[in-house]
């Protein structure tokens, strides 16, 4: 292949990504997907390709779906232990975020709502609403009229809208949320926790180091600031497990304010606060390892902001 050519694929790289992690939630399956795509794109007769993007775009949005629609997969999202890959921000892979659909669907809550469609509503949705294809090139993609593109879109939005959380915080107030809610656990009060929540808060976790058999659901404000509280709660037991004494910073996750535990060049975990009406409506714990190589890649290529807790 010539350079020419794996140039053009390059240039469309990133794009790729980005609709694949949204389809999937995951960016180890999307870059796999991505190569996937590539391999296609080699073996292709291109002079028979009139626009590479349209057909690069139907390649990895297909291969995604076909991910998605496999029995290993389904039974692996079935089995209560998944959770969407979080990103930190300035991913490549995270995309557009101009506009608030563009920016709203990264975020793990609706990378989440989203497993409640079918495979099919959710490469309409993500096309649609963070791509802005038009329903007649989904329909080329998807290999559907354009009456049902816009059906699979009106249901999506249907299971999707009711629950959306606002990404539009900037960095600055990003921290301002993350070092309220460090302190308010810090405190070791409950009530200080409680009063950072919505009445309707609920959290989630994949537990200590990422090693719960199913994932561990708090669902309300008190038994989620409780697991919170006791959390952050510092003792040598929990130095020992982690090997050391870890600091803890603010950064943006997925488009929303996060903790992120590090210990040298280690991400030991983040958790993701959504927010609603300037308060705590959710938090998602991540602690496993494989769910944490691209933002433990990031984060060792970044500058960081001085931690909130230098020494844990």
């Amino acid at each position: 292949m010539d350079t020419a050519t794996v140039a053009r694929f390059e240039a469309s790289r990133h794009r790729l990504a980005s609709i694949a992690y949204r389809l999937l939630g995951s960016a180890a399956d999307a870059e796999d997907t991505v190569q996937d795509a590539f391999l296609r794109w080699q073996a292709a007769d291109r002079d028979y390709v009139e626009v590479p993007e349209a057909w690069l775009t139907k390649i990895v949005t297909n291969l995604a779906l076909d991910r998605l629609r496999s029995a290993k997969t389904r039974h692996e999202r079935a089995v209560g232990t998944w959770m969407p890959e979080p990103l930190l921000d300035g991913d490549p892979m995270l995309g557009p975020a101009d506009t608030v659909e563009q920016r709203e669907s990264v975020t793990l809550a609706v990378l989440t709502l989203m497993e409640r469609l079918s495979p099919t509503e959710r490469a309409v949705y993500v096309l649609h609403e963070a791509f802005a294809y038009r329903h007649a090139e989904i329909a080329e993609i998807l290999d559907l009229t354009v009456s049902a593109s816009q059906q699979h879109l009106h249901r999506a939005r249907g299971r999707i809208t009711v629950a959306r959380i606002g990404a539009d915080l900037d960095h600055s107030a990003a921290r301002r949320v993350v070092e309220a809610f460090v302190d308010a656990a810090a405190s070791g009060r409950t009530d200080r926790l409680i009063a950072l929540l919505t009445d309707d808060a609920t959290g989630i976790s994949d537990g200590v180091g990422g090693l719960a058999t199913t994932l561990i659901r708090y669902a309300s404000p008190q038994r989620l600031a409780g697991a919170v509280r006791a959390g952050f709660a510092p003792t040598e037991a929990k130095r020992r497990l982690v090997g050391g004494s870890p600091s803890i910073h603010a950064v943006v996750v997925n488009g929303c304010p996060a903790v992120l535990v590090s210990l040298g060049d280690r991400v030991l975990g983040v958790a993701i606060l959504e927010m609603r009406a300037d308060k705590i409506a959710s938090m998602r714990s991540i602690a496993a390892p494989h769910r944490l190589g691209r933002i433990t890649d990031a984060w060792v290529r970044s500058e960081h902001d001085a931690p909130l807790v230098e020494s844990w």
